[in-house]
């Protein structure tokens, strides 16, 4: 029988893909049916690795995906994906957009808006939720990862849709907002109760070198950032009450463990953290780039929180148990000083998980699955040795 210490240990999401669906990939040479066999081969693998360490909450490792942000704007009408756009569309303030030109590396294919927008019906989340859900017992919860709203808005801005199609960003993600709370419904109706909203774009607002990008060509940030809260309020707004929503905001983790910004959570904490409607905020707290913990005095009363503590990126060094403790105490702390209850009540509002995913991209990151395994079990141990 699981232990309610367990429940307080999360993972993100994704996990190392194996080296055989990888190279069946790239080879390219194995019909649908028989990539989708290999795939569920290694879901029925990521499962067990979960199954065995005594997590509660199961993802199929976003195996079936390229990118962690698949699965929703490829599934809309209105979408259309352009291999080789031009620069020009692109907001190169952007910290990602920022990290490849850097490198002289142009952007990559990406989705714009050509078309009025609407759920094509069918949803890729949902066939993917069947599949974990039919491979779980009593007791075990899917959780599911699904991709921001604003994700394509932010590298494009103006350029993010047709003006003869939507005349403004209202406009436009009036019908975005449609569209996800058609797939909220789906999820629901299938017999998930557990999504997980992943969005690096809203820590791009705690990294200075964006706000001062968007400063010099005349755009507001606060004014955006009201415009993506307002965004994810109309998204969320149609949402059953027995369904959990965690949005997870972290840094970036592109493969070969790369990150992008940097800057603490106190640049959005007082309006993210009380004016987006999500249950359980996921939050990169590994390395000094995400600041201190003091924006935590923000998380309204009844709102959960999972504290990234423990490093996707590498293997080595591998975090000191005994300092891991003292953190999440040092969260609860000031987490009951913004809401006025005692330290034990806010440590029952805590969790612990890695900062992001292992594998956001399909290539993954600098960490191999000997140390994947060991920093879920750290997680693991981290739960058990403080609740």
């Amino acid at each position: 029988m699981p232990s309610s210490s367990q429940a307080h240990a999360d993972h993100i999401g994704s996990l190392l893909r194996p080296q055989y669906l990888l190279d069946a990939r790239e080879k390219k040479s194995l019909s649908a049916s028989e990539l989708k066999e290999l795939e569920n081969k290694a879901i029925d693998g990521a499962i067990e690795l979960q199954r065995s360490i005594g997590y509660q909450s199961f993802t199929d490792g976003e195996y079936r995906r390229h990118m962690f942000y698949d699965g929703f704007f490829d599934n809309l009408n209105g979408m259309e994906e352009v291999a080789k756009p031009p620069r020009a569309i692109f907001k190169e303030y952007v910290p990602d957009l920022q990290a490849f030109l850097a490198q002289g590396i142009e952007p990559a294919g990406t989705c714009l808006c050509t078309g009025k927008i609407s759920h094509k019906g069918n949803s890729k989340y949902v066939q993917e939720f069947n599949y974990i859900k039919g491979k779980l017992g009593d007791g075990e919860k899917v959780k599911m990862t699904l991709a921001a709203p604003e994700w394509f808005h932010l590298r494009h801005g103006e350029h993010a849709y047709s003006k003869s199609v939507y005349a403004s960003n209202a406009e436009y993600f009036a019908d975005i907002a449609a569209a996800y709370r058609y797939e909220l419904s789906l999820l629901y109706d299938a017999g998930c109760r557990n999504v997980q909203i992943d969005d690096p774009l809203l820590a791009y607002f705690c990294a200075q070198s964006m706000l001062d990008g968007m400063a010099a060509v005349g755009e507001s940030a606060e004014k955006l950032l009201d415009e993506y809260i307002k965004l994810y309020q109309d998204c969320l707004k149609d949402r059953k009450p027995d369904m959990t929503v965690g949005l997870h905001i972290c840094r970036g983790n592109f493969r070969k463990s790369i990150h992008f910004s940097e800057g603490g959570y106190e640049h959005i904490a007082k309006k993210v953290f009380k004016e987006i409607p999500a249950d359980v905020f996921y939050l990169e707290y590994d390395t000094p780039r995400a600041g201190t913990f003091e924006p935590l005095a923000d998380v309204p009363k009844d709102r959960k929180v999972v504290l990234g503590l423990v490093t996707s990126k590498f293997a080595e060094p591998m975090e000191d148990l005994e300092e891991l403790k003292a953190k999440v105490m040092d969260a609860a702390r000031i987490m009951a000083k913004g809401s006025g209850e005692s330290e034990q009540d806010a440590l029952k509002r805590i969790s612990v998980s890695p900062q992001c995913g292992f594998g956001s991209h399909e290539e993954g990151n600098a960490i191999d699955e000997a140390g994947m395994k060991k920093k879920l079990e750290l997680v693991m141990e981290l739960a058990k040795s403080v609740w």
